[in-house]
């Protein structure tokens, strides 16, 4: 029986900083909204409330932001995107990465699609252990996660140097060679 070497997909520099610019973009929007006199807001048809208005440059000034300084520590970052080998997966490619899953742990794979945006979803055989994996924050958002798409860990290539179909095809066949053996 042959064995699979370790593979490594880094982190794509040239993602994360669109993904930078991206969010300065909404910040921008964000703070263009909190700085609309509210006379101008009340003044129009449609959104003219100034709480709704100014609360939606908050949220966006708040949400944005954290997602810049997110992309900003993921572009100096070292350590790779995930990677493959015989004992599972090492998940580093999101702000709720779960670090390594062993192949023991998973069940098998789904796909799941959001706004043409796809995601495969690790099917595990104890979901709770890994949903009450990290802080308060990465918790809630792990059960988020499995309330959405049926388990709290999902990849998706935004982050990483690789497609969709090529993430798929390398989970298939480290799966397919390792999780049979544990």
């Amino acid at each position: 029986m042959s064995t699979l070497h370790e593979i490594v997909i880094k982190l794509s520099t040239t993602k994360a900083i669109l993904l930078i610019v991206g969010s300065l973009a909404f910040v921008g929007v964000g703070v263009y909204l909190t700085s609309i006199d509210p006379i101008q807001i009340e003044e129009h048809r449609r959104f003219n409330n100034p709480l709704f208005v100014y609360g939606i440059g908050w949220a966006s000034i708040l949400i944005f932001g954290l997602s810049c300084l997110y992309h900003i520590r993921k572009l100096f970052d070292k350590k790779p995107g995930l990677t493959f080998n015989s004992t599972g997966i090492i998940d580093n490619s999101s702000g709720i990465a779960a670090g390594l899953i062993p192949w023991n742990d998973i069940k098998g794979f789904n796909i799941y699609e959001v706004n043409k945006q796809k995601m495969l979803v690790i099917s595990l055989n104890n979901p709770n252990k890994y949903i009450e994996m990290g802080n308060l924050f990465k918790r809630a958002l792990n059960r988020a996660n499995y309330k959405m798409c049926g388990s709290p860990l999902s990849i998706t290539p935004n982050s990483l140097q690789i497609n969709f179909d090529e993430l798929i095809e390398i989970t298939n066949k480290y799966f397919n060679e390792y999780a049979k053996q544990t």
